[in-house]
């Protein structure tokens, strides 16, 4: 087994990372969890090595199927059938790429996005950037209230301002987990995760697809430049797919790892990470598309192609498909996917909170806080307008995600195409045009979605 590295050996060893540093700045990205999961020496088989490596990637796809996910996912197959399943695989294909630049990021130069900008911006920029990140937390925090209060109210019957005051005390399942070990938080999203994909898979089967008609839909649909209403549902399934808090958290979490803080551990670090989110956000590309597939067989073939909201589709799956535990499965897997984000809000607020601002504050406030401010617009808008009110403010999360895209994507491109940074890590020029083509091509397609919203 490999020795574990020193907390304050967290410089990029052959890179050209320079900042100035005093003791606060030698502490780590989530100190508790840095280098705390051990790995097999060099001469072990390399399916050990890469368990052990196994578990950030998952954590991080959770951002990648909330009920901003959902909302999209169903309006397109519901109003288009299979055809926009080409736009799920694009933009999992981009947020593979950028989520593999953020753990580069952070297993090269020790240092996670927040703690990069830290280092590089002045003061002033990095108050708004931490401002902007605060503010996605949030919004992310209230997509996960809404899902949560949802699947409550569905599957229990509870109102939904009682589901949203239920889910503070989720803030108790997250700081048992960290305190047992950073494994049983990633074993816990894994067994959330398995469980949403088995209850997807089944409806999938249930739906019976036609196969041609689903693999056909993998191709780019020819009318989204013509019709503007397919243009709009597919700027809105990207744009609810790369969560910017997720960049900050991977440059993060990666570094739980105890490999050798050398050029040759890091390098195998890199390769091994990449290779555990890339796996990890297949499974997001499954269950989003399976979304898809299951609204566009249960509601677009049978008249429904007005069903857009999830307690919509609960209503109807079950009828539809001839199976009645669907709805059930439905509501089941929208808990799994609100509680499971939770664990990655937590994290993503600590992590923005100390790398920005070096401010530590215990980890049950920090939650307290976050789900409290999530919680209150949720009641507002529930008092004010009822149920139906609550769809349009999952709506106005996703906007507020989009608005604080390019806070994250922007710098992180930079740094990882920053040789001086990065020194032998640096990304290719190749990797370079790719990435700065995608962080644009994202950044102009949230930006429309922007504009449409606000002017529609």
């Amino acid at each position: 087994m490999s020795s574990q590295p020193s907390p304050s050996d967290n410089s990029a060893s052959g890179s050209g990372w320079r900042f100035s540093r005093d003791t606060d700045e030698d502490r780590p990205s989530l100190p508790e969890a840095f280098a705390s999961v051990r790995v097999p020496a060099a001469g072990a088989s390399w399916f050990r090595r890469f368990l052990a490596f196994v578990g950030p990637g998952y954590m991080v796809s959770v951002g990648y199927m909330d009920p901003g996910n959902w909302a999209t996912d169903l309006q397109g197959g519901a109003q288009f059938g299979y055809t926009l399943l080409s736009i799920i695989m694009l933009s999992n294909l981009m947020a593979i790429l950028l989520q593999a630049l953020s753990a580069r990021l952070g297993i090269a130069t020790g240092r996670d996005l927040a703690q990069a900008c830290r280092d590089h911006f002045h003061p002033a920029l990095n108050i708004v950037l931490w401002l902007a990140c605060e503010l996605a937390i949030i919004a992310c925090d209230l997509a996960e209230v809404i899902g949560t209060a949802v699947a409550l109210k569905l599957l229990f019957g509870l109102p939904l301002l009682g589901g949203a005051l239920l889910s503070i005390f989720d803030a108790l399942i997250v700081l048992l987990l960290m305190n047992r070990g950073f494994r049983y938080l990633e074993a816990f999203v894994i067994v959330l995760l398995s469980i949403i994909a088995l209850c997807f898979g089944i409806q999938v089967v249930a739906a019976a697809p036609p196969v041609r008609d689903v693999l056909a839909g993998l191709l780019p649909p020819t009318g989204i430049v013509t019709d503007p209403s397919m243009l709009y549902i597919a700027i809105g399934i990207i744009g609810a797919t790369v969560m910017p808090h997720n960049l900050y958290l991977h440059s993060s979490i990666v570094q739980t790892r105890a490999y050798e803080r050398t050029p040759a551990g890091r390098r195998d670090a890199i390769r091994w990470s990449t290779l555990d989110s890339t796996i990890a956000l297949m499974l997001a590309l499954f269950i989003n598309g399976a979304i898809l597939v299951v609204a566009a067989a249960a509601f677009h073939t049978t008249g429904h192609q007005g069903v857009a909201e999830i307690e919509d589709a609960y209503r109807l799956l079950s009828p539809i498909l001839g199976l009645g535990m669907a709805s059930t499965l439905f509501a089941l897997a929208l808990l799994a996917a609100g509680t499971n984000s939770t664990v990655t809000g937590t994290l993503a607020g600590q992590i923005i909170m100390e790398g920005f601002l070096r401010l530590r504050i215990p980890h049950w406030a920090r939650r307290l806080l976050t789900r409290g401010l999530a919680i209150i617009p949720v009641a507002i808008v529930t008092v004010l307008y009822g149920d139906q009110g609550v769809g349009m403010l999952l709506l106005a999360s996703q906007v507020i995600l989009s608005l604080q895209l390019p806070f994250a994507v922007i710098p992180l491109v930079k740094f990882v195409s920053d040789k001086r940074k990065m020194g032998e890590f640096v990304i290719s020029p190749a990797i370079r045009l790719l990435s700065w083509s995608v962080a644009a091509f994202i950044l102009l397609l949230n930006f429309k979605l922007l504009y449409d919203t606000l002017s529609s």
